[in-house]
């Protein structure tokens, strides 16, 4: 179901959802540029990118297919390599750290949801709760090893040439190949991974 349709007919549980999402992305593509930032490539600050306004990161045709079909994407942080001395390097960093950033807001969103000690119907409650779900999901879907996802690209720098030029040549059939791994729900055992590992490590630092 779209954003769309939630808004029509629920329209707190739109902004529950649909406030989270955004930030997520924005703080994944923002990790991308600041990273890049870091490793020597102004690019993305120059555009203005290195922002939390959502109107700096929002696609006009992502954003419609999030509300229309509740899947859908922001504009991707522009990245010049050719800035970042160590390329590989540059390529596995810049590319997690999208990932990585989703995890740690999962990860803060849940411990303090579980410090807090909050009730299960509170607002507050469900807002981390929903946040924390939206950025795992993120992570695990950009951990999937397809151009033009995060994944293909950290096993890019760490590919030698020949599986490089077979990644690179999927590209074309990216999209598809995505859509097809989502509709057999092949995230389902990532995100139950991922939230495990999180859960885990909250367990294991709250008495």
């Amino acid at each position: 179901m779209g954003l769309l349709s939630l808004l029509l007919n629920n329209p707190i549980a739109f902004i529950l959802i649909a406030i989270p999402l955004m930030y997520a992305i924005i703080f994944h593509e923002l990790a991308h540029g600041y990273v890049a930032y870091r490793l020597g490539d102004p690019t993305a600050k120059h555009l203005g990118r290195l922002s939390l306004n959502p109107l700096k990161h929002l696609d006009p045709l992502g954003t419609l297919m999030l509300f229309l079909v509740g899947f859908g994407w922001a504009k991707p942080v522009p990245i010049n390599f050719s800035y970042i001395q160590d390329y590989r390097k540059g390529m596995i960093l810049v590319s997690s750290a999208g990932i990585i950033m989703n995890m740690i807001l999962a990860f803060l969103s849940l411990f303090l949801y579980s410090l807090l000690n909050l009730p299960q119907s509170s607002v507050f409650a469900m807002v981390l709760q929903v946040f924390a779900k939206i950025n795992i999901i993120l992570a695990a879907f950009n951990l999937i090893p397809i151009p033009p996802l995060d994944g293909s690209k950290i096993l890019l720098g760490f590919s030698p040439a020949s599986v490089q030029a077979i990644l690179l040549r999927l590209e074309r059939f990216g999209f598809f190949i995505v859509i097809t791994l989502l509709y057999f729900n092949i995230l389902d055992p990532v995100i139950n991974f991922l939230q495990t590992v999180i859960l885990s490590l909250i367990n294991a630092l709250l008495p």
